[in-house]
Formats: structure tokens, sequence, C-alpha cells
């Protein structure tokens, strides 16, 4: 298997790690491209449906950086998109990792809208199963799952990345857009610790504490669910609570008709579901824009 740090800044780079609920899809990243000038953009929105592949999943190769196996992607090399030069999103997925179709999609689609996106394997290539329903995950547990990672594990893995960024990719701006799992992260490094990010959205975020909430010292955006059993419209309104203690720049949408997953794992036979992903996917998009990049 090649190091990460071995391949051309094109190559895309993956390795299974998390996935959202049974039917929701994975992560890629992405090479930076020469800027190319267009009098409008419009962000590229992950409607694929799963049953069909990207370009940039279909030619993903397998591979390492030092520490943390990841799938990056690099921006297509066409008018319609703009790279951000310099800046990439770290995409934290949630428990389904990246063996997860609409994970990948997902971080293709990020690309396609001119954005280096890394996802790195939080779950050391043992992700939760697509289907913890399936009789065939049986023995599966949730909890014992999410003791075993917590930050203690999962901070120095995001670490590394977001070293990988910085260090062999020359990245100078980074964004954390993180689901479910990951959005608790996304929190995380915009923290004073353990930090690393410059911006972050959370899309249904989960286990999140207070501490993490309050202690957020750069620009956070929010999309929840309006049906979210782990962020039920109580929590969300203490979430909000807190974003306005801590005083900086924050953004909560909130999304009608839509269950917990749906920026991720939607169903595209529900409009609600498919107009709150789409919206969710163009919040984190233009959030990153303004915050990370500038309007300029």
């Amino acid at each position: 298997m090649e190091d990460a740090t071995s391949l051309p800044a094109s190559t895309h780079r993956h390795q299974t790690p998390c996935v959202p609920p049974s039917s929701r899809a994975p992560c890629s990243s992405l090479a930076p491209s020469k800027p190319t000038p267009e009098p409008k953009r419009t962000p590229a929105v992950p409607s694929t449906p799963p049953s069909s592949l990207t370009p940039a999943s279909q030619q993903a190769k397998r591979s390492r950086s030092p520490t943390t196996s990841l799938h990056l992607p690099a921006p297509p090399k066409s008018p319609r998109t703009k790279p951000r030069s310099q800046s990439a999103i770290l995409l934290l997925t949630d428990v389904f990792g990246l063996n997860l179709l609409q994970n990948k999609l997902l971080a293709d689609s990020f690309a396609r809208a001119g954005y280096l996106t890394l996802v790195p394997d939080l779950f050391a290539g043992s992700p939760a199963p697509s289907d913890i329903n399936d009789p065939a995950s049986a023995n599966f547990s949730i909890p014992a799952f999410l003791a075993a990672h917590q930050p203690p594990v999962t901070d120095p893995i995001i670490a590394s990345a977001i070293s990988h960024l910085r260090g062999s990719l020359n990245i100078s701006s980074i964004a954390a857009a993180g689901y479910c799992f990951g959005g608790r992260y996304a929190l995380r490094v915009v923290n004073p610790s353990p930090g690393g990010a410059d911006v972050a959205f959370a899309a249904h975020p989960s286990l999140l504490t207070d501490e993490e909430i309050s202690g957020v010292e750069k620009p956070v955006s929010v999309a929840a669910a309006d049906r979210d059993e782990l962020l039920t419209a109580a929590r969300r309104a203490e979430v909000e609570g807190l974003l306005l203690g801590a005083g900086g720049r924050y953004q909560v949408g909130v999304y009608g008709g839509t269950p917990h997953g749906f920026a991720v794992r939607a169903n595209y036979s529900v409009e609600s579901e498919r107009f709150g992903k789409e919206g969710a996917f163009l919040q984190a998009v233009g959030w990153f824009d303004e915050f990370l990049v500038g309007r300029g």
C-alpha cells in the first residue's frame, strides 16, 4: 500500500472507515488545481443517487498517510468550478465511515465545489455496520463502539489529518465538516484544544457536550433535522443558546420533514429529505466561502 505522502497531489486516496446508517453515503477529498476565473459560480449539490458513482469515486485508490487512512479526490478542471487555493475541507464522517458510499459522494461534491477534501478513517478500518438492523450485525454494540472511539482515541487521528493537510499539502486554511459522530469533532477542532481548523459546519451532530459548544472560538454553522432523536428540539435550543453565549459567528438551520442523518443518507423519494440534504450542502459551502475564503 502506498504512503499518501508519496502520491501526486491529484491522486485520490481512500480507505474504508466510517459509514452512516443503512442508507447514506461516503466521503472523498481532492487535490488543488489552479483557479479558473468565472463570473458566476454555483456549488455542486450532492444529488447523485447511491447507485451511481462519480468519476472521483470510481478512480479512488486506497492509501495511507503516516498515521491516517484517508480518501482524497481532486477538484475537476472545469470552468464551472473555482478551486479554493490553499483551502481544504476536513470531512469527519458518521460512524459508518468510508465504507459508506454516500460519504465518498459527499466528499466528491465538496471537491466539485472547488475544495480539496480529505476524509480520514476515524475507525481504523472497522466502522459500524452500514445496516445495524441487519441480523448479521446482531453482535454489534453501539455503546461499546462509541466507548471505543472517545476523544482520546479520535482526536489524534484528526490531528494527524490536519498535520497532513498543512504540512504535506501546504494548506493554510481548513474547514471542518462533520456529520453525526463527526459533528462533535467538527466543533472540537474550533475549540482552543484540540483546535486545528479555522471554521466548522456540523450536520445533525451527536454527543456534543456543553463545554465543546460554549468553547468554540471560530465561526460555526449547524444543520439540524426537525425529527432528530439524538438532537431534540429542546437540546437544539440549548445548543443555540450556548453558541450565542460563546460570542462568535454562528448559524443554526433547521430542515423540516427530515430525520437524523438526512445530510448524508437522505431518502430521495421523500421531497423534504432531498431538499434538506441539498440545502445542508449549500449551507456548508456558503459558510466556508464566507469565512474560509471570503467574498473578495
